[in-house]
């Protein structure tokens, strides 16, 4: 029985391994669709046909430069939900990601949101002032440029953060190329869902991140396959922000509707199916 068991644990651990790098091989061997949307911006797209995490994938990553004559932005609203192609269009963006979570019944975001130093929306903690994993890192808006920052313990965190704007959200991924710790028994990271994501690379591009799922042409992902792909893009840091139904990446003047997923709300495999959100990431011209 016990050379049995550790038989069978050995070729666990070594078809484990396996499959490690043969996704992480799929990733980097990608022949992934480039198109320049303006200097220093890039859209990459690859459907990984039953070859990423042995399921279909579908990932849209916006490559982002951050240089002079392009700034990321927060956008939002207090109450009001709108889709993330809408703030993009308002805000007269070059691109939008949807961003954190909120309420689907009244609008507003459900994490801390400021805007020009005005509190738009207060983290709704848990019983006895507990956080969720969504609560425990942030994305913070500092003259155009973004950076990625963990909860340092303590209540008074958010409004201590150093930032023109900032968005908390997670749970966070990577911090400082060190994989963050994440519940295995939280249902929410370890269930296959579409995914919204932030990554700063090593070389400081920022990566607007979606991954599509919930249909059979991509599964989606868990927090644990999310944060193996950030690694493998070459990501300092990454954060998750709000996925399933709400994931949107929308491009100015991208095909007819400039949405360049394929989100999951209508349930059907096509870039129609937005759901509105509280709160976006921009990227702005000048």
């Amino acid at each position: 029985m016990k050379i049995f068991t550790i038989t069978a644990l050995l070729l666990l651990f070594i078809t484990g391994g396996i499959f490690a790098q043969s996704d992480s091989l799929a990733v980097l061997k990608a022949d992934w669709k480039k198109e320049k949307i303006t200097s220093g911006v890039h859209l990459k797209t690859f459907w990984f046909n039953k070859s990423l995490f042995n399921s279909n994938q579908n990932v849209s990553i916006l490559e982002i430069k951050q240089k002079r004559g392009l700034y990321l932005d927060l956008g939002y609203d207090p109450k009001i939900l709108q889709k993330t192609s809408d703030f993009g269009r308002q805000n007269n963006a070059l691109a939008a990601l949807n961003g954190t979570f909120f309420d689907m019944a009244n609008g507003g975001s459900v994490d801390y949101i400021r805007a020009d130093g005005f509190v738009v929306n207060e983290s709704r903690l848990g019983k006895n002032g507990n956080r969720a994993g969504h609560q425990e890192s942030a994305l913070v808006f500092n003259r155009g440029k973004l950076s990625i920052e963990k909860w340092n313990g303590k209540q008074d965190w958010e409004q201590s953060l150093d930032g023109e704007d900032i968005m908390v959200s997670g749970p966070l991924l990577m911090l400082n190329q060190t994989i963050e710790k994440l519940d295995t028994a939280n249902s929410f990271n370890k269930t296959r869902h579409p995914r919204t994501a932030v990554a700063i690379t090593k070389n400081k591009r920022v990566l607007l991140i979606t991954v599509d799922g919930r249909n059979e042409n991509s599964a989606g992902m868990n927090l644990f396959e999310l944060t193996k792909l950030m690694r493998w893009l070459n990501a300092d840091d990454a954060i998750n922000l709000d996925g399933g139904g709400s994931t949107a990446l929308w491009i100015k003047n991208y095909m007819e509707t400039g949405i360049v997923n394929f989100p999951s709300d209508n349930r059907k495999w096509d870039h129609a199916g937005e759901r509105k959100v509280a709160n976006v990431v921009l990227l702005k011209k000048k």
